[in-house]
């Protein structure tokens, strides 16, 4: 049976680094912002190498210092809560198998039988 494993994590939309900065720029032909979304990009290709899908991403106003979410409507912000999922290892994989489709048989058109009329009569 095909199982999953989490995980949850907050991502940081930060352009600081150089290395980040020069992706940005040769993936994206742009000058990196400060908070660019595409910053997360190399960390979120990172989980991908490891088997993570993305299955959603949420940004999220302020996080506190013990993990926790500050909703406030008035403020920016570049951080994003994260939720992946992977294959538990060992658990199978529906397998789904393409069938071809069935060849139609043609079928003859029905031959049209002589119409047999009834004699008129005339008088």
């Amino acid at each position: 049976m095909e199982q999953w494993e989490y995980l949850t994590t907050f991502l940081e939309a930060t352009a600081k680094k150089k290395e980040v900065k020069e992706f940005i720029k040769n993936t994206f032909d742009k000058k990196a912002k400060r908070h660019s979304p595409e910053a997360m990009i190399p960390k979120l290709n990172e989980y991908g190498k490891q088997g993570w899908e993305l299955v959603h991403m949420e940004p999220v106003p302020r996080l506190g210092g013990k993990e926790d979410i500050q909703f406030d409507q008035h403020s920016w912000s570049n951080q994003y809560f994260c939720v992946f999922k992977r294959r538990e290892a060992g658990t199978s994989m529906p397998v789904h198998v393409a069938h071809p489709p069935q060849a139609q048989q043609q079928q003859a058109p029905a031959q049209q039988q002589p119409t047999q009329s009834t004699p008129s009569t005339e008088s």
